[in-house]
Order: structure tokens, then C-alpha cells, then sequence
């Protein structure tokens, strides 16, 4: 199994799939700790599915699939942060526009006169067929969302832990959530070359929610979730070379391990050990 695993890590496109899967768990694990903080796993699917249509509406046209997964997820955004920033009001947004969105995207896929293996790619995930120039456009949108989430970090935080008081001292909260939408439309753009649109949720919310068992401390959050999802996408892939399975079945495997490991064996503990230094 190890020989056949170096064997195969001397190709181009074995090579390609550890990179883009280094770039897409590193963006996914900081991004995953936000979206479990700011109770947003609803739209990070509605995201994904949106997605989806972008790229099924860019193959009728003759586009690159991923230039309209990119757009379709950065539209979708925009019309979540635009009419729904608050979480009673989110939900329902989401709901709308991910039913019409889906609507659409039947509508594209029946158009096409030919069968779209692409689309269908994009649903399950195709971290070994990326090319050199699809790793160099991961980078580039990753690159760019993490700058925009540097900027915005420290104010994120405060809006993210207490709302209403950090709008009240001029934090402009609403903002940050559409500017924050826009950051996950690119997450999830990149992710979903890994695990694809039907399994999106594995790598934006489950490092995310492990880490959140493991430490109350948002520095720390956030490098225990990329950390994890890290050792799920290049454990995945490694584990994927080794057999004939698929990448994302062992993702979304390691994925699940890891958080019931943290929720039910080192998570107590830990915060346990962090409340008892609080306390003391």
C-alpha cells in the first residue's frame, strides 16, 4: 500500500490534489470556525446548492464550471446579506433563495443538450483530476479570502461573540455579516473541489464544531479547526491513493471521527481543565 502510494504521489495529478488540498483545508478550517460561532450552517448549504446552479448555468454557456460556481455562490451572498442579516430573519432568506436557486439549476441541466459530467463532478467532489491552473486559481481565491478575513478578524470577533453591544459602539455589524457571506462564498467554492456540493458541509462546519469542543478561545479555535481539516483532506487523499474509494467518502469519514473524539473524549477534558484555570 505505501509503495503503491509513493508510486503514484511522482504524478502530476497526485501532486496537484495535496496542494489544492492544502489551500482548501487551510481556508475551510478558518472559515469553519466563524461559521459554527455565527450559527450560519444553513447558509453555507444554501451556498453550495446555489453554487451548483452557477456552474450548471456557466456549462450552458460554454463557461469554465468554476468561474460559475464562484459567481453563483458570490451572488447568493450578496442576496442573503442584503435581505436577511439577522438570524430570525436569515433562515427564511436562505429558504427562499436556495428553493428558486435549485429551480434554476433543474432548468440549466435540462437545457444542456448533452450530459453535463461536469456539473455532476461538482455535486461528489474531483480534488485528483485538478490541474496545475485549477491549484493556481485555488491559491489565488485563497490567497485573497484570507486577507479579507485578516482585515476584518479582530471586529468579526467582537460582532460575533456579542452583537448588540458591538453594534452599539459603532461596530457596523451588518457589514461585516455581508462582507463575511462573501468570504464564505469563496470557501465554499474551493471546498467543494474536494468533497463537492452534496458533502460541503463536512469541511465547513465539522472542523469548526470540533474545535469548538476542544478550546473556548477563538485564536485557539481557529488553529485546532485548520489543523483538523487539514488531517482530513490530506488524510482523505492519501487514504484515497492507497484504494480505490472515493476522496470525499474519506473526508467526510475522518471528519465525523474527529469530532466525536472531540465531543466525547478530549473535549470535556480540555475545556474542563480551561474553566478550572478561569475559575482559579
Amino acid at each position: 500500500m505505501l509503495d503503491q502510494v509513493g508510486r503514484l504521489l511522482g504524478y502530476e495529478f497526485a501532486q496537484n490534489a495535496i496542494a489544492a488540498g492544502i489551500v482548501v483545508a487551510i481556508v475551510s478550517g478558518v472559515v469553519s470556525r466563524f461559521v459554527v460561532a455565527r450559527n450560519m450552517s444553513f447558509a453555507v448549504h444554501a451556498l453550495a446548492e446555489l453554487g451548483f446552479t452557477g456552474a450548471a448555468g456557466a456549462i450552458l454557456f460554454g463557461v469554465s464550471p468554476v468561474i460559475g460556481l464562484l459567481t453563483g455562490t458570490t451572488i447568493t451572498a450578496l442576496f442573503i446579506g442584503t435581505l436577511g442579516v439577522r438570524v430570525r430573519e436569515r433562515d427564511a432568506v436562505v429558504g427562499v433563495v436556495m428553493a428558486f436557486g435549485l429551480g434554476l439549476g433543474v432548468l440549466f441541466l435540462t437545457l444542456y443538450p448533452r450530459y453535463a459530467t461536469e456539473a455532476f463532478a461538482i455535486l461528489f467532489g474531483t480534488i485528483t483530476g485538478v490541474s496545475r491552473a485549477d491549484v493556481l486559481l485555488l491559491v489565488a481565491i485563497g490567497v485573497a479570502t484570507l486577507l479579507a478575513l485578516a482585515v476584518i478578524y479582530r471586529p468579526l470577533t467582537f460582532a460575533t461573540v456579542d452583537p448588540e453591544v458591538a453594534e452599539a459602539r459603532g461596530v457596523p455589524v451588518r457589514g461585516l455579516a455581508i462582507v463575511f457571506l462573501l468570504i464564505m462564498a469563496a470557501a465554499v467554492a474551493e471546498a467543494v473541489q474536494v468533497v463537492g456540493v452534496l458533502l460541503i458541509l463536512t469541511l465547513l462546519i465539522t472542523p469548526g464544531a470540533a474545535a469548538e469542543r476542544l478550546t473556548s478561545k477563538p485564536g485557539r479555535a481557529a488553529a485546532y479547526s485548520v489543523g483538523l481539516a487539514l488531517f482530513c483532506v490530506l488524510g482523505g487523499i492519501f487514504l484515497a491513493l492507497a484504494s480505490n474509494l472515493p476522496v470525499s467518502f474519506y473526508v467526510t469519514s475522518l471528519s465525523f471521527a474527529s469530532y466525536l473524539v472531540a465531543r466525547f473524549v478530549v473535549g470535556p477534558a480540555s475545556l474542563g481543565g480551561e474553566g478550572r484555570r478561569r475559575g482559579g
